[in-house]
């Protein structure tokens, strides 16, 4: 079935690129065009969880502040702030120029100004319990305690207070979650403002054909402007189909029918790369291969919730036993053959490297021992007389032949895997209501700090309200974890989070594969792309100059 599936899939983007260069071609407008494999569950930015979710919502939506490429908090739609000396509270001095998209919703189909009360409504979305946000985990430490939380003062003027100074705050408002949404449009279409986002960014929303195409369009009342105070953005469109073959998707982009290729799971490793990276000769100077540090660290996580069935009944209740896996699997041998050398083996905890206070003297995580992982399987009741039971770990398709590596190397100290492939937003759905044992996940820093990290294992994070996927909860850990977020020295908070990545590495209730790296492909026509370590897509600086042929 495979082969036949592939040739409908290459007859329908031949279809799709031929109708997309006749409109642009007749219309003359610059479309900038990448491919999303694992699809899009959602454009409203309550639901920016994952990257898919999170590159389209920021061409959208805006927030309070930005992060740039060098990672600092910048103006947005607020101009100014100031924080107070106690660290509790937040003044917010808005903008007078920034508009809601046009839409029906509005009087006469015409956005209004945004206004204070706008992000009151939308920061209190986050945490309505009715809304079951993924992100409301981020506003733990607003005081709603004495009905404070989100004030605004008049229509140019927010306040946010804190019940404990938490020195990342400005860098969490970045996150998209944080967007800005007229109370109106959301209360119109409801569930529905999922597929019919309306915002105050870059680009408008036109049409989303689900795991079709996404298309968005110039917002032509955008506010931001370019250093010679040009209007933003430059592009005329940006379009997203969701192609999910690889090979599909670098046949499109060796066309010059995709700008941008994103990621190793999206191009044909081998074909592209040299075994230590580099751009294959044959396609040097056809366009240009970026590559940049990623506060990115992909592991396997393991639900370790002892009050779950699925814990109770599984092998992988016995801390022992994690540990052994986390010996049993070579990293470097997995990055040099599967990754063709893009990426680090994860010789610490969850904090990546990038990450200041990322410290492999004092963090030190696993390496290849099979020897010890085997006598942590005696330590643990198993032998050959009574074998580790077969442990699944799920996943998605793109990841299937690093699974499988692990399945092999495991298999060598006596523990059996079995491969369970799902598709990659139901494996998303699935691991945020904790109905897997053990399932690969990647995490990708929302904001420059490691508490981002170590969040996910805050036993007051529990998913799905948070991002503790594992369940884990530790008094040693939450203690610390408390302690940090007071804590405004950075050298002193740093020494906390180093602490608490050991409490991981120590308990297990991850196995830590790699350390990744930003690799991309670009169109030598392509200008202005950003590249920051969070790999956060912004588009309104991209320029697209014309070419009387193909590029390649």
């Amino acid at each position: 079935m495979r082969r036949p599936i592939l040739y409908i899939l290459i007859v329908c983007c031949w279809f799709l690129s031929c109708q997309n260069e006749t409109v642009d071609k007749k219309e003359n407008k610059t479309v900038f065009r990448y491919n999303e494999s694992s699809g899009i569950s959602s454009l409203d930015p309550l639901y920016a969880r994952n990257v898919e979710n999170i590159w389209a919502i920021n061409q959208i939506f805006n927030g309070l502040v930005q992060m740039n490429d060098d990672l600092e908090v910048k103006p947005c739609i607020s101009k100014s702030w100031e924080i107070s000396e106690d660290g509790l509270t937040y003044t917010f001095h808005l903008r007078n120029d920034v508009f809601f998209h046009d839409n029906d919703g509005f009087e006469g189909g015409k956005g209004r100004k945004v206004i204070a009360s706008d992000f009151v409504h939308s920061l209190y979305r986050i945490i309505d319990p009715k809304q079951a946000s993924p992100g409301a985990w981020i506003f733990n430490n607003i005081d709603k305690e004495n009905d404070l939380g989100f004030k605004a003062v008049n229509d140019s003027t927010l306040i946010i207070y804190l019940l404990k100074p938490f020195p990342p705050f400005l860098g969490l408002l970045t996150m998209q979650y944080c967007s800005v949404i007229p109370f109106e449009i959301v209360e119109l279409y409801d569930q529905d403002f999922r597929n019919q986002p309306v915002g105050t960014g870059p680009f408008k929303f036109k049409l989303w054909k689900e795991g079709v195409k996404l298309v968005l369009v110039k917002n032509e009342n955008y506010f931001e402007k370019d250093e010679k105070g040009n209007s933003l953005p430059y592009l005329d469109a940006v379009s997203v189909t969701f192609i999910n073959e690889k090979q599909v998707v670098f046949l499109e982009f060796v066309k010059g029918n995709l700008d941008m290729v994103s990621g190793m799971d999206q191009m044909p490793k081998d074909e592209v790369l040299t075994q230590t990276g580099k751009l294959n000769i044959k396609y040097q100077g056809k366009f240009r291969l970026e590559t940049n540090p990623y506060l990115k660290t992909d592991y396997l996580g393991i639900l370790v919730d002892p009050n779950s069935d699925l814990v109770k009944n599984s092998p992988l209740k016995f801390k022992a036993v994690r540990k052994a896996i986390n010996y049993g699997i070579d990293r470097e041998l997995m990055i040099t053959y599967l990754r063709n050398n893009i990426g680090t083996p994860a010789s610490g905890g969850i904090i990546p490297r990038g990450m200041p206070s990322f410290n492999p003297k004092l963090v030190k995580g696993y390496t290849y021992d099979p020897e010890k992982a085997s006598s942590l399987l005696l330590e643990a009741g198993f032998d050959s007389e009574n074998p580790v039971p077969e442990i699944t770990i799920s996943t998605h398709k793109k990841f299937h032949d690093m699974c499988e590596f692990m399945q092999h190397q495991l298999s060598e100290i006596g523990i059996r895997i079995k491969i369970d492939v799902q598709p990659a937003i139901s494996l998303r759905e699935r691991v945020a209501k904790s109905q897997l044992n053990m399932f690969r996940k990647s995490w990708i820093a929302d904001y420059p700090d490691a508490e981002n990290y170590l969040a996910l294992f805050y036993s007051k994070n529990f998913c799905p309200a948070g991002p503790n996927y594992t369940h884990f909860s530790n008094p040693e850990f939450d203690k610390l974890y408390d302690k940090a977020q007071l804590e405004t020295d950075d050298s002193l908070r740093y020494r906390y989070y180093q602490q608490m990545d050991n409490i991981m590495v120590e308990e297990a209730p991850i196995v830590p594969l790699y350390y990744d790296q930003i690799i991309r492909l670009v169109q030598n026509n392509i200008n202005g792309l950003s590249k920051n370590p969070m790999n956060l897509l912004s588009l309104k600086r991209v320029q697209k100059e014309e070419t009387t042929q193909n590029p390649n």
